[in-house]
């Protein structure tokens, strides 16, 4: 039974109110080859036969495979206490607290995610937040660019090509001027960047550990971009911040990072959570929200949207985003997920990372023709092999292994390179087996 909110005496009164007498004469003003045509829709199903063909379809999905696959995102273990109280009503049905004030516990809750970003990179300010890592950075882009009136953007071809690929999108009918600097040997191209920089770029983006896995210090280079007033933007992986030099301590003026590793599951590519951190001279340039605490007029604490960069709220067209959804109940996620396990919590899961990572690293290495690419890496690392990684990656498909990531889908002269990644759920056994089986494909 179709669902027509109007019976057709209520159509009829609405079509002579406008002055129509029909459907058919309401939308003459439109081309009948832009118009709806007919959907072909299939029967309606009962709740018994929906349920059955959904679960016939998801059956298609290969559940029960050993994955190494990692490239910007990653397989943890996520806490049974993150679902159980992410899953509780006021928190699953909240969503943007258009009236703000009202939705204190809401607004608390973004507040407490805000300290814990804040923390966790080292900067002065987090937001509450954007759509994923790749949108993030390109909103730093635009920060920069509203800071010092330049075009000029400087990007280490290291930095996620997924995301880099967004920014070319984002960016393709504004005025902006991007500038890739390619990888050296899976390294980020420091020297190249220095010498890029001048008066007339807007900033410089750098990611760590980089796309390849591989692990450095920015400090020098945030250095000289602070000399030259451009803005040091830095892509992160939340997880091991919890163990490396962090955005602060190196001078970054932002950093930004996709949130999927901070309790979110892979979810067949979302939704997920754009991080972003920086420091107080840009916090105005800073898109979507930022929650702040305050007192009444009776001194009892309180929670307020401090600012609203978006067009929707009282800036209008001054307004710094469109962004329209703050991922609240992705951020409340990662507030649980980072509260629950603590800093200690964090560090153990990126060391047990790192370890695994390197256990595979040796083993893969005494397989005759791989080489490990990079040093030092973090639990994601490059290796070469004597044959395309497509092929071998075909062959272990069959035994259902990943293997991981093969390079050669963005980077030219990549096709033997394989991106493997590894996380607290990688046993030492299934690495074994993936160093056989790989031994086996070649």
């Amino acid at each position: 039974m179709p669902f027509i909110p109007h019976t057709p005496a209520e159509q009829s009164e609405m079509l002579a109110t406008v002055g129509v007498d029909s459907m058919e004469a309401l939308f003459e003003d439109i081309p009948k080859k832009f118009r709806a045509a007919e959907l072909n829709l299939p029967r309606g199903l009962s709740e018994m036969e929906v349920r059955q063909k959904l679960e016939k379809t998801a059956a298609k999905n290969h559940t029960d495979l050993t994955s190494f696959l990692g490239a910007g995102f990653y397989d943890h273990y996520i806490p049974s206490a993150v679902d159980a109280l992410c899953s509780r009503g006021e928190f699953y049905t909240a969503y943007t607290p258009y009236q703000a004030e009202a939705s204190q516990g809401m607004l608390q809750a973004i507040f407490e995610y805000q300290t814990a970003v804040a923390r966790l990179l080292d900067l002065q300010y987090a937001n509450a937040s954007l759509y994923d890592g790749g949108t993030a950075l390109y909103e730093a882009i635009m920060m920069a660019v509203r800071q010092n009136k330049r075009t000029r953007i400087v990007i280490s071809e290291s930095v996620n090509p997924i995301y880099r690929v967004m920014l070319d999108s984002y960016t393709t009918n504004l005025k902006l001027d991007l500038v890739t600097i390619p990888h050296q040997n899976c390294k980020t191209d420091v020297d190249a960047l220095l010498a890029a920089l001048n008066d007339d770029t807007a900033a410089v983006i750098v990611q760590n550990p980089n796309f390849f896995g591989t692990i450095q210090d920015f400090t020098a280079l945030f250095t000289k971009a602070r000399e030259h007033k451009i803005v040091s933007i830095i892509s992160t992986y939340p997880i091991m911040q919890s163990l490396l030099k962090t955005p602060g301590e190196m001078g970054a003026d932002i950093a930004v990072a996709e949130g999927q590793s901070l309790g979110l599951p892979l979810s067949f590519g979302g939704p997920y959570l754009g991080i972003m951190a920086c420091n107080k001279q840009l916090i105005r340039q800073m898109p979507g929200r930022i929650v702040g605490r305050t007192v009444d007029k009776t001194g009892k604490t309180g929670f307020v949207l401090t600012l609203q960069a978006r067009e929707q709220h009282i800036r209008r067209e001054k307004a710094t985003s469109n962004i329209c959804s703050n991922q609240a109940l992705c951020a409340l996620r990662a507030l649980m997920y980072m509260s629950l396990l603590g800093p200690e919590g964090l560090k153990r899961t990126a060391q047990v990372g790192m370890e695994r990572a390197n256990y595979a690293a040796r083993r893969l290495e005494q397989l005759p023709g791989v080489r490990v690419v990079n040093q030092p890496f973090g639990n994601e690392f490059t290796v070469e092999l004597p044959v395309r990684a497509y092929e071998v990656i075909d062959k272990l498909l069959v035994a259902k292994y990943v293997p991981g990531f093969p390079l050669g889908r963005y980077y030219q002269g990549m096709d033997n390179h394989l991106l493997v990644a590894c996380t607290e759920k990688t046993t030492q056994q299934s690495v074994g087996i993936l160093a056989e089986l790989i031994g086996g494909a070649l």
